[in-house]
């Protein structure tokens, strides 16, 4: 690093979840993570790339222009919940989940993975299958990950909003407890 404090980019590709779905952007956890972040690490800069409905190869298609754009240093990708929705398979998940990991350290930043659970009304199998990969991929690509980023919250009627897969602006904070200590470790290498 150069001589002197120097402003880091940390970029969140994600979806929904961390998009603020049908709430104020400052209400959601990535904003309420740019708040803490800028008591504790003032050098960071917080760029929200989240987009209700994205998939892991919309990702894949916007990341290049993101990692041109923004320069990150850091890279937290929170996608794969709209492709278990959609029963994408998971070879196919998991290819597109590898490949937004392998562009994200080849541009040099560190990544986060944020494991997320699908409802169970896919099958005991195929939801078991689809959590199990984001730790599959954090330990093959030896990247810091959050093991569910709704733990605690996506099965508390009184979190979640009506349609009961998005969670409301009081979940926000408890989902920023489930991030930071994933990301905590990640600032700290």
């Amino acid at each position: 690093m150069a001589q002197g404090v120097s402003a880091k980019n940390l970029l969140v590709l994600g979806d929904s979840l961390s998009a603020a779905y049908n709430m104020p952007t400052e209400q959601g956890w990535v904003a309420l993570m740019a708040t803490k972040l800028a008591d504790s690490h003032s050098d960071i800069k917080v760029i929200n790339a989240s987009i209700s409905g994205e998939t892991t190869s919309g990702g894949l298609t916007r990341l290049p222009e993101l990692i041109d754009r923004h320069q990150p240093d850091y890279i937290v990708l929170e996608l794969a919940a709209n492709d278990g929705l959609r029963g994408i398979p998971l070879k196919i998940l998991k290819k597109n989940l590898s490949s937004l990991i392998e562009m994200s350290r080849d541009s040099g930043a560190q990544v986060l993975l944020v494991g997320v659970r699908l409802p169970p009304n896919y099958g005991p199998r195929y939801t078991q299958r689809f959590f199990e990969l984001f730790e599959q991929l954090a330990t093959q690509y030896d990247v810091h990950r959050v093991p569910f980023l709704m733990d605690k919250v996506a099965l508390n009627p009184s979190l979640m909003q009506g349609d009961r897969l998005h969670p409301n602006a009081q979940a926000q904070p408890i989902i920023l407890e489930n991030v930071w200590p994933s990301l905590s470790l990640l600032l700290e290498d």
